[in-house]
């Protein structure tokens, strides 16, 4: 499939779809995906932008891998500044939508200006056009999706779309396709939210109108690939059983688990939440939580969870329509609903992760979010009146009708929806809001695992453990067993996985295949797809010229170095328990080192010459 070279602009404000040929200099010099589309939305767009200004514009794109029979070849990415961070903002989906994007004829679509009244765009191949959404305006993302299919009686027509989220402006909202699956962090739904944007519907049936560069080769090289895959532990065994809810006993048992806004660094109910527990018999029916696998468009993996819910439990026994199977939690969301809180209830957790997926909320901003609230009121500082409950930590009930409030914009669910950062600040205390640029920590601790903490600090998009996931290494020996303490080395190895991460994210293909591939896995694929010379040479600098130019525009944004910061906590309370114990993060060992590694300036900036050999 590699690029269709056809991109779609739409202009909102007056209502017109207009193809226009894909920049095909930029395609060979930044892939696809996450590389293209930046390097699109660096050149239209002021960096000084208010996120929620009709001139910020939303790209949806897919890569070159998408869509073809890649392993994982099913992503696409969402490209905008993000409202919760103020930087730019690049969130990433699996699921089918990506792939019929392409099956329907674009590379990408590029959303400008600010609809007058609520539209979605509807894209049947190579046709286009805007639809009145106004009857859609207010309805669940599930609900969306359902009513599209059955207006244009097509029931395979793959639907991304906002929820009440969105519409409102939480600034963490996503954009969810799929029912389950979402380009989740950042608040990409709430900037398409501002633009009146409720989704976007497509069917494409253009399967075999792009030809890859070399199919007998891609054909061969892709079936290697997927014997790695299935060889490996990781990706063959422990992601197919357990998906990531795999790593919840085993972080931790390691002492790098945020427990109750990151007091601790260990919790004591990790085993009820965890992957193991999701595959748990209950004793109120004799059923487990976890229905099956699943997996997104081409996978090989299929780490997905569909969960059912205890028809009985108290979140769930008078709402039906909770009671089916659907997305069940991953760890991030598992953690961040859960040990964050100091919540252990499996069946809440999952409750709750099933209204971000309907109302389209990011359940790692907002489970950080509830765990700064309750530490607020742990302390005093918030009080019963004002939230209109109680607040402690380890309140299963406060956790559910703070999810269910946030999604619907209601009383207390209005200040969480605004995201940790903001809400710390209002009350006076900004040290207790675990971010980096406004993002809320994953589920990682940055004391118990260095190379972590520096990812944290220095990604692009704010707190990320996608941007460079040091616990390959930290944790997994992947691809060299590093102590989680040590600081040498850190930083070159952050750079490596920052740069080849630009790179898999902007092939269109799963990040996690790297626990399995290496470049020398990754590489032939692209070449076979892609017209021209792809060596693992010139990948790898397509990655780091990734990087750097997501760098610069978040620098004229106004970002600096005293962004690249770790909160207060991290760097000077020492974890209490575990192998870890007394440990704080070392950032200020590591951060000049990968600086020096990146070519950059001792303030964070790249560097005349680092930008004359990348192009930037």
């Amino acid at each position: 499939m590699a690029w269709t070279r056809n991109v779609l602009r739409v202009n909102l404000s007056a209502g017109t779809c207009t193809p226009e040929p894909l920049n095909m200099t930029w395609a060979q010099d930044y892939l696809g995906q996450r590389g293209l589309a930046t390097k699109y939305f660096v050149s239209e767009v002021d960096p000084k932008v208010d996120p929620f200004a009709p001139e910020n514009e939303l790209i949806f794109v897919t890569g070159p891998l998408t869509g073809t029979m890649a392993s994982t070849g099913g992503r696409y990415s969402v490209v905008t500044k993000g409202p919760l961070t103020g930087a730019i903002a690049c969130s990433n989906s699996g699921g089918y939508f990506g792939a019929e994007l392409k099956f329907a004829g674009w590379d990408m679509l590029i959303f400008e200006g600010a609809s007058p009244k609520p539209v979605y765009l509807l894209l049947i191949d190579g046709k286009a056009e805007l639809v009145d959404a106004g009857s859609l305006w207010g309805k669940t993302v599930w609900e969306t999706e359902e009513e599209i299919k059955k207006v244009h009686q097509d029931p395979q027509i793959r639907v991304a779309a906002i929820g009440r989220a969105g519409e409102i402006g939480v600034l963490y909202a996503g954009i969810v396709n799929d029912l389950h699956r979402a380009a989740g962090r950042s608040g990409v739904g709430a900037v398409m939210g501002s633009k009146n944007l409720k989704a976007v519907a497509v069917r494409g049936t253009r399967t075999d109108s792009y030809p890859l560069a070399n199919p007998k080769a891609f054909l061969a090289a892709t079936e290697a690939a997927k014997k790695v895959l299935a060889a490996n532990g990781v990706t063959g065994q422990g992601l197919p059983t357990y998906g990531t809810q795999v790593l919840m006993n085993v972080i931790n048992e390691l002492g790098a688990l945020p427990t109750r806004n990151h007091r601790d660094i260990q919790f004591e109910g990790a085993g009820d939440i965890s992957g193991e527990a999701m595959h748990r018999k209950r004793p109120t029916d004799g059923k487990a939580n976890l229905v099956t696998n699943g997996a997104c468009f081409g996978c090989t993996i299929a780490c997905g969870r569909i969960s059912r819910m205890d028809p009985g439990h108290f979140t769930v026994k008078d709402k039906p329509q909770y009671q089916g199977a659907s997305g069940g939690v991953e760890y991030e969301a598992a953690w961040a609903l859960g040990a964050a809180n100091g919540v252990n209830d499996l069946e809440a957790l999952t409750y709750a992760n099933f209204l971000c997926n309907e109302h389209g909320f990011d359940p790692i901003s907002f489970g950080a979010t509830v765990g700064a609230a309750m530490e607020l009121y742990d302390l005093g500082i918030l009080t019963k009146d004002e939230v209109g409950f109680e607040l402690p930590f380890g309140s299963t009930e406060a956790m559910v009708k703070l999810a269910e409030l946030t999604a619907r914009g209601e009383g207390f669910g209005k200040e969480i929806g605004m995201g940790s950062r903001r809400l710390c600040a209002k009350y006076g205390r900004p040290d207790l809001s675990m971010t980096v640029k406004g993002q809320e920590f994953p589920a990682y601790d940055g004391r118990g695992l260095q190379g972590m903490g520096l990812a944290y600090a220095t990604s692009n998009r704010g707190a990320c453990h996608l941007r460079g996931y040091m616990v390959s290494p930290e944790v997994l020996g992947i691809p060299v067993k590093m102590d989680p303490q040590a600081t040498e080395g850190k930083a070159a190895m952050l750079k490596a996985f920052q740069d080849l991460t630009a790179v898999v994210d902007s092939a269109g293909i799963c990040l996690f295949t790297t626990f399995a591939w290496g470049l020398a896995d990754i590489q032939p694929q692209i070449q076979a797809a892609c017209e021209g010379d792809w060596s693992p040479e010139r990948l790898l600098l397509v990655g780091e010229r990734i990087w750097n130019m997501e760098r610069e525009f978040n620098l004229a944004a106004g970002l600096t170095k005293k962004d690249d910061c770790l909160p207060p906590r991290l760097m000077k309370e020492e974890a209490k328990t575990g192998p870890q114990k007394g440990a704080v993060s070392k950032l200020d060992v590591m951060l000049p080192e990968y600086y020096e590694v990146r070519g950059w300036t001792a303030e964070g900036v790249p560097t005349a010459g680092t930008r004359a050999r990348l192009g930037v």
